[in-house]
């Protein structure tokens, strides 16, 4: 499995691609940032981040992307901005057919570290350590999308059973004796 990781924002979008299958061990693809001037105009900072994305899935050709759900923070301002980014990834994904999953932040940090309440540091030193990295990747959002593509490595097999079961259930439920 080939999982394209987004850590949402319109300054630095991080971007990183993960591959491989749970219970072995993964591989790093690819990772970046896709950056945007503070200073442009909001218009011209989301057409930038689609074109990095754009240029991240042609080169990459993931089957997956998962991006980090946007959760309530205190700052408005930082949440739109995250918000309109993360809006952007899911858009170029499902444009090309390709299935997008959402994940919380400390989904992320309880897959990665076995701890939702891991700090930055942590989790760049766990994803250097399970990819086999040299060093962690920087900035932090470059780091935080692989961890984003390893948790849906991870977590995938576990949801599509999940979701299958629901499906079953439904057919079933909908039948008549």
């Amino acid at each position: 499995m080939r999982v394209l990781g987004v850590d949402p924002g319109l300054t630095r979008c991080g971007v990183g691609v993960v591959e491989g299958v749970a219970g072995r061990p993964l591989t790093m693809a690819g990772v970046g940032v896709v950056r945007t001037p503070a200073d442009a105009e909001l218009g011209h900072r989301l057409v930038a981040i689609e074109r990095g994305i754009e240029q991240w899935l042609d080169e990459h050709r993931p089957e997956f992307v998962a991006v980090e759900r946007v959760f309530a923070q205190h700052n408005v301002r930082t949440v739109m901005g995250t918000a309109q980014a993360s809006a952007v990834a899911m858009l170029c994904a499902s444009r090309r057919g390709i299935p997008v999953a959402l994940h919380t932040p400390s989904e992320v940090k309880a897959a990665v570290t076995g701890s939702g309440r891991a700090d930055k540091a942590q989790v760049g030193a766990m994803v250097t350590r399970l990819l086999r990295l040299d060093a962690p990747p920087k900035p932090a959002d470059a780091a935080d999308a692989l961890a984003l593509a390893i948790c849906h490595i991870w977590r995938a097999p576990a949801q599509n059973r999940l979701q299958q079961a629901v499906a079953a259930h439904r057919t079933l439920k909908g039948r008549t004796p």
